[in-house]
């Protein structure tokens, strides 16, 4: 069993919530409920749990500031919103999991099955930690990305990506320091996580980072030499966009 602590100040969304997983998710046992993140706390620090269900925004302070105030964090994190803002993309960055209120069966049922592979790691904490920097970051600056790969989560910081390139459902990720991994994310996924303004996609198989472009070289698309040495055709339907960025 999967013990789970819900932490939402809407008494009918943590009641919905508990009947839902009672009925759909019986793996999941909820051991306490909370309205407020100082008796979230207390219920954590007694329980123990194996994984909580928090609402962000709540009296006295919100999810974040919740999990900054503990040391060490053994339990998985699954969050329970009704606003899709700026927080969203920080959690998808650190490779955890959240739910939009009206919360769907399928979702949770999926967001349960991932916290069940992802409370055998050992990197819960990590994770916290990769959420907790990025949502302090100005929105302009680098962020750090958690991503999966054959042995396990990475994190890289995306000021380190000189380039990536798609190979069907994975990407090669291509760094300053001349390394290169492959992580378990189609290509289409990066352009939702990092900030296009710094990067473009020139083809359908090609994402380049502006900071390391040496020289665009004209054609019917053209193509950009990078600093690593490695020549990337721009396709002629992305062309204008992405010289748009230097003009």
């Amino acid at each position: 069993m999967i013990k789970s602590i819900i932490i939402d100040d809407e008494h009918n969304s943590v009641e919905a919530l508990h009947e839902m997983l009672s009925r759909y998710c019986p793996v999941v046992a909820v051991v306490a409920t909370a309205n407020n993140i100082n008796t979230a706390k207390e219920l954590i620090n007694l329980h123990h749990p194996d994984l909580i269900f928090i609402d962000i925004e709540m009296p006295f302070g919100n999810a974040f500031d919740l999990l900054n105030s503990i040391s060490k964090i053994n339990f998985e994190v699954i969050f329970v919103t009704a606003f899709d803002n700026y927080a969203i993309n920080a959690i998808k960055l650190s490779a955890l999991d959240y739910l939009l209120k009206p919360v769907s069966i399928k979702e949770l049922q999926a967001a349960v099955a991932k916290a069940e592979v992802k409370i055998s790691s050992k990197n819960i904490n990590t994770r916290i930690e990769n959420l907790l920097y990025n949502l302090k970051s100005p929105p302009s600056s680098s962020k750090r990305l958690a991503l999966p790969t054959f042995e396990g989560l990475i994190f890289l910081d995306t000021d380190d990506f000189v380039r990536l390139e798609a190979s069907n459902n994975y990407t090669f990720i291509f760094l300053k320091d001349k390394s290169k991994t492959v992580v378990s994310r189609p290509l289409k996924e990066f352009e939702s996580l990092l900030d296009m303004s710094n990067f473009s996609r020139v083809h359908h198989s090609h994402i380049i980072n502006h900071n390391y472009i040496k020289k665009y070289h004209r054609g019917r698309g053209g193509y950009v030499e990078m600093e690593d040495g490695s020549a990337i055709e721009v396709s002629t339907r992305k062309k204008d966009e992405f010289l748009s960025k230097f003009i």
